[in-house]
This record gives structure tokens, C-alpha cells and sequence, in this order.
């Protein structure tokens, strides 16, 4: 069997094939980007325009009863629940990843204050991604190191590094660039064990993955509504917190929508009980409508079949470059053992940047990595194993031409 026929053999039998339909992708794309900005659903655009049109534009300001925009924070995260293995009443659709990170690390630092020890240790990994990183940085400088210290150690080291200083380990669940990802439940047992609160940062593994929030005994998460969930650019992020630990919890963020009765007006802050509690400003309706509808698309999905094609379509990946020579200079990055790793897969290469370009220039949608990673995203609600043919023809016509050497493709441009 040919290589072709093989991803054609292998679409036929692909149980999520009727989800395509689902989506807006342009006919002379293949898009390869899904982990960085999510293709649109077709009822996310159809939403857009009727919270603009109608729910905006005729019934105005009735619609936060009306339309229930009031409702959207937790009516997004319930949805957004079911994905990532939570209970009900723990998931809250809010702000951005960096801002609820934020209100997280604050909270748990001062829970562990409050268990009378003097732990101040945000441990992390030095391949993290850097804005979780950025935000440690900034509270440490905001509360000063003898409250706050980020420490860095290798992803291969991280139990040894689970020492008694160690308040929070904050971890992403799936690496930004290679793809490699954790075990969540052992090492949030490992921390537990020591007596260290837990936040998973679920950016790469949310709507890619089966995850079980709840049976792992995580602490709390944040994860991002625009990759796996499309939601679009800037879509609204969200936040978990495990039901333990709601009553013990004091998000610095206390603004009026996090508030017991907001619309009371008091003059104190009292927190609303349960997850609402970390909302803070008013809620970006239309995003967030439109990240409602988005989340339609799982509906009757099973999240363990998304993971078996992501599997698959990255295994298919992996015999392309294995059987067609040009490929060859690219070096894997990512781990070999496929359950090691999330819907992606990582290539380095010295050209990566140009090469990537040049990928784009022919329709093929990837994208590139600092210091010299292409990646490639697998979203199997939409991508095809005869997409990951086509591109890696293309992939390969580009390495032995080396037509990434075009002066237009090594212009660096703003966004990667």
C-alpha cells in the first residue's frame, strides 16, 4: 500500500471524518496550527452575529437577564468541565490564563501561609512556558522574595525537587515546544505528599486530551479557550478550583463581579460562595458567547476517540519521515514514545524559521518555535491524515530544493 493510500485507507475509517463539516477551513489550506489558534466552527460565527445583531444590537442591556449574559462565567465552564474531568460548580470561564494565574498563585501562597509554615517557593521547570513564568516573576517582585521566590529546575528532575520550602508546583501539562507531556496524576501526588498545592496550566492538552481533573486530586488549573476549544483569537481563558478548596480561598482580584451580591452595591467586599468567587470585571460577552458556541462541537464527541486519532495522525506523521529521504534533516524534538507527548509534533532544524515560512507561502499552516523548532499541531476534529500527507510532500519538495532559502522567507515577523 502506498503511502497516500494508506492515509486515505485510514480517513475512511476515521470516526470523527464528519466533524470537518463543523468547521471554516479554507479549501487550499491545510492547517497544521490548531494548538496555537483554533480553526472557526461554523455556529461560533452564526453566534457572533446574533449576540451582535440581536442580543446587542436590538435588545441592548435587557439581554444580561433576557439572553442570561450574567450566566455565561459559569455556563462556559461547566461546558469546559466535561472535557477536562471536573464536577460541576468547580470551572469558571474568566479573564486570560496569565490574569487567573495570578489570582491562583496569590491564593495558594496565602493558604499555605495560613496552614502556619513558611513555605515560599513557586517551583517550576526552566522550559515552561515563559508567560507562567513572567507571572511568577512579577509576584515575586510585587511581594518580595521572602514571600514569593520562583526556582526553576529540569523536567526530569522535578520530584527531586519537590523539597519542604516548596508551597506551589506550577507545571504545563503539555511543553509548549516539544510536546512532551506529564503525568499528572503521579507528580500532583508526589507534590501532595510533601505537602505542596498544585496548579496545572492545561493551554495544550485541553480539548486534545482526556484529562481527569478530579480523580488526579488537582488543586487548580487555568487553560485558554482560543487552541483546542476555538474560541478565536483572545477567547477567554478559564480557571478550576477544586471544591476543598473554595472555602479556604482569597483571590486578590476582588472586583464587583466576584462579589456575594454585586448588585447590592456594598461598600466591602464580601466573596461570592463557590467558584464565582474568582470572577472580577464584567465578563467579554461577545467572546464569550462566541467561545459558548465553539464548545458545541464536543458535544457528542468522546474525548478518549480524539486522542486515539491524534495518535494516529501523528504515528502517520512519523512513518512519512521515516520513508521519504528529504525528510531526514529534520530531527525529532519531540519524545518517541507516542503517549509521552500531546497532539503535536516537534522537528528541529537550523532553517526552522525560513522553513516554516516557506511551508505557509504553499498553504501549509504550521509554525515555528524559538530557537529552531517547527511544530506541527494535530486537532483531529479537523485535520485529515491526508493532510499530513500533503504536507509533508510539500515539507519535503522544500528541504530538497532548499527553497527556504528565499531572502522572504528568513524575514522575521512579529508573531511566530
Amino acid at each position: 500500500m502506498s503511502l497516500l493510500s494508506k492515509a486515505i485507507a485510514l480517513d475512511n475509517l476515521d470516526p470523527l471524518a464528519f466533524k470537518r463539516q463543523s468547521f471554516t477551513l479554507p479549501p487550499d489550506m491545510i492547517y497544521l496550527d490548531g494548538n496555537s489558534l483554533g480553526a472557526l466552527p461554523k455556529a461560533a460565527s452564526q453566534r457572533a452575529a446574533a449576540v451582535v445583531d440581536q442580543q446587542w444590537g436590538v435588545d441592548l442591556i435587557k439581554s444580561w437577564n433576557s439572553h442570561a449574559w450574567i450566566d455565561l462565567p459559569q455556563q462556559v465552564g461547566e461546558k469546559i468541565a466535561k472535557l477536562i474531568g471536573a464536577a460541576p460548580g468547580q470551572v469558571l470561564c474568566c479573564d486570560s490564563i496569565s490574569v487567573n494565574l495570578f489570582k491562583l498563585l496569590c491564593a495558594a501562597l496565602a493558604v499555605q501561609k495560613g496552614r502556619g509554615n513558611q513555605r515560599r517557593v513557586v517551583l517550576s521547570v526552566d522550559d515552561n512556558f515563559p508567560t507562567d513564568l513572567y507571572m511568577v516573576q512579577g509576584l515575586q517582585g510585587l511581594l518580595g522574595e521572602e514571600n514569593c521566590c520562583l526556582r526553576l529546575c529540569a523536567q526530569a528532575n522535578i520530584e527531586q525537587a519537590l523539597q519542604d520550602d516548596v508551597a506551589v508546583l506550577l507545571l504545563t501539562q503539555v511543553n509548549f515546544r516539544s510536546g512532551r507531556l506529564l503525568d499528572m496524576h503521579k507528580l500532583t501526588a508526589a507534590a501532595h505528599q510533601k505537602g505542596i498545592l498544585v496548579i496545572w496550566d492545561l493551554a495544550h492538552s485541553a480539548g486534545a486530551l482526556p484529562l481527569a481533573l478530579d480523580a488526579c486530586q488537582v488543586d487548580f488549573a487555568v487553560g485558554c479557550g482560543y487552541k483546542y476549544l476555538n474560541g478565536g483569537p483572545g477567547a477567554p481563558a478559564f480557571v478550576y478550583v477544586a471544591t476543598r478548596h473554595h472555602g479556604s480561598m482569597q483571590q486578590p482580584l476582588s472586583g464587583w463581579m466576584g462579589h456575594a451580591q454585586p448588585f447590592a452595591f456594598h461598600v466591602d467586599y464580601e466573596k461570592a460562595p463557590g467558584i464565582k468567587q474568582f470572577l472580577s470585571g464584567t465578563p467579554a460577552i461577545i467572546a464569550m458567547s462566541v467561545l459558548d458556541a465553539a464548545l458545541e462541537v464536543f458535544a457528542d464527541v468522546d474525548m478518549q476517540v480524539v486522542r486515539q486519532k491524534s495518535l494516529s495522525l501523528a504515528e502517520y506523521c512519523l512513518q512519512l519521515v521515516a520513508e521519504i529521504p528529504a525528510l531526514s534533516e529534520m530531527v525529532m524534538a519531540s519524545p518517541l514514545n507516542p503517549h509521552e507527548r500531546g497532539s503535536q509534533l516537534a522537528f528541529a532544524h537550523p532553517h526552522a524559521y525560513a522553513i516554516c515560512q516557506a511551508l505557509i507561502a504553499r498553504g501549509v499552516i504550521c509554525d515555528f518555535r524559538a530557537p529552531d523548532i517547527l511544530r506541527l499541531g494535530f486537532t483531529p476534529l479537523y485535520t485529515s491524515h491526508q493532510d499530513i500527507y500533503h504536507a509533508m510532500q510539500n515539507l519535503a519538495e522544500i528541504l530538497q530544493s532548499q527553497g527556504y532559502q528565499q531572502d522572504e522567507f528568513k524575514r522575521v515577523q512579529q508573531v511566530t
